[in-house]
């Protein structure tokens, strides 16, 4: 294998780790120039389309959320970030590493999901200075 193959399947699978298809839209909010390049470079190699802005307004399946201590009210953005996510929905936050600056604690976080709706069911280094928590929406009865 190619060193360039190599690289090409260790950054699609940054977004694999996410859980993320082939397909996907994914809407991305919060970002900035701390961002991860590679994280954000491999979901968009694996979906198969550029990432999506906060102003996007059709359904998504993923939402990024990029978040720091100081970025304001995370209940309030992530009771935002559902109103266009489609039924089965899930949002990645990615939060600066314990020691970084901007880091939010991990109870901060669960307060803030379970208030606004959300399970938290996983959590992952996503990229070599930010956790990713994997919120998921409640399933609607039918």
């Amino acid at each position: 294998m190619s060193a360039t193959a190599g690289q090409a399947q260790g950054e699609r699978g940054l977004a694999e780790r996410l859980g993320l298809k082939p397909g996907q839209v994914v809407q991305e909010i919060g970002w900035d120039e701390d961002c991860d390049e590679e994280l954000r470079e491999s979901i968009e190699e694996l979906t198969g389309s550029e990432l999506v802005d906060e102003d996007y307004d059709d359904v998504v399946d993923v939402v990024l959320l990029w978040w720091r201590d100081g970025d304001g009210d995370l209940f309030d953005v992530l009771t935002g970030a559902q109103t266009g996510l489609a039924d089965g929905g899930q949002i990645w936050l990615l939060t600066p590493k314990a020691g970084r600056s901007g880091h939010v604690e991990p109870s901060d976080i669960g307060e803030d999901a379970t208030t606004a709706g959300l399970s938290q069911t996983s959590s992952i280094s996503a990229a070599a200075d930010w956790s990713g928590t994997r919120l998921a929406t409640p399933k609607t009865r039918r």
